[in-house]
């Protein structure tokens, strides 16, 4: 089994996105509000949060499926994003959810905050088709 951290892509390691911990078997990741992340002044930019979701979605499911010794190419299908607040300048955490995991493709929900859990920045959807490899 290889180090989750080491599954990160180029970009995610460039904006500093970790893997902050497990919850109930999904990874929890995170980056903290640097000059890399900042948009609009004390804000986040929208492609870094985009980025985190879309990061620890894919993160869910390469683990899932190498826990059930499956190895797939990863193409997106469609990912949509919804900005529900501002995010500001603090840890951002993610954690994503499998809502259909199929033989050809799997649909991904993922939820990004800050202070609160209960209270979202952003969310995510992700269809993601798995090709064989």
């Amino acid at each position: 089994m290889s180090d989750a951290s080491t599954d990160l892509t180029p970009y995610a390691k460039s904006i500093g996105i970790r893997i902050e911990g497990e919850e109930d078997g999904a990874p929890v990741l995170a980056f903290e509000f640097t000059g890399d992340v900042e948009g609009r002044p004390e804000h986040l930019h929208g492609g870094a949060t985009s980025g985190l979701l879309e990061t620890a979605g894919y993160a869910l499911l390469r683990k899932e499926l190498q826990q059930r010794g499956r190895t797939h190419r990863l193409k997106p299908i469609n990912i949509t994003v919804q900005f529900l607040s501002a995010g500001k300048r603090r840890t951002t955490y993610a954690k994503g959810r499998i809502t259909k995991l199929g033989r050809r493709n799997a649909n991904i929900s993922v939820e990004a905050w800050q202070d609160d859990r209960d209270r979202p920045i952003a969310t995510a959807i992700m269809n993601i088709l798995m090709a064989g490899e």
